[in-house]
């Protein structure tokens, strides 16, 4: 089986080193699929679950706030702004964090606050979608 190596960096952390045989992430103009033989190319991820295979068909699930991911022909780098994996990513808190974002658009007064309600409520909705997606695979 034709493999290809991954690293997966956030501004923390190393959260996935190693083979891959796919990888599945949301980019600004949709989802991407990655196999080994890929095009070269680099694109600006959205916040959202990311999907790394391994040769042996286990799948992991991270979420990424946003980033980059570059395809060379034998590495796929992903570097982004916030990583976590799906299973350390909580319910709770995560509702908790939407509900007030929810909450400061409902009080908003000018646009800062706006645009900082809309990231969040964005980033708890991706949140909370990658924790679905790990949820039905686990």
């Amino acid at each position: 089986m034709a493999t290809l190596q991954c690293r997966v960096v956030s501004a923390r952390e190393e959260l996935y080193s190693g083979e891959i045989s796919m990888l599945i992430a949301t980019g600004t103009e949709g989802e991407i699929g990655v196999l080994p033989g890929h095009t070269p190319l680099i694109t600006l991820l959205k916040p959202g679950a990311m999907r790394v295979q391994t040769p042996n068909g286990e799948e992991e699930v991270i979420y990424v706030s946003g980033g980059v991911l570059e395809v060379q022909p034998k590495m796929v780098t992903v570097l982004a702004d916030t990583a976590m994996r799906a299973h350390n990513l909580d319910e709770s808190k995560i509702i908790e964090a939407r509900r007030k974002a929810e909450q400061m658009l409902v009080n908003q007064s000018d646009t800062v606050q706006t645009n900082a309600a809309l990231a969040s409520l964005a980033e708890s909705v991706a949140q909370l979608q990658t924790i679905r997606k790990y949820k039905n695979r686990a």
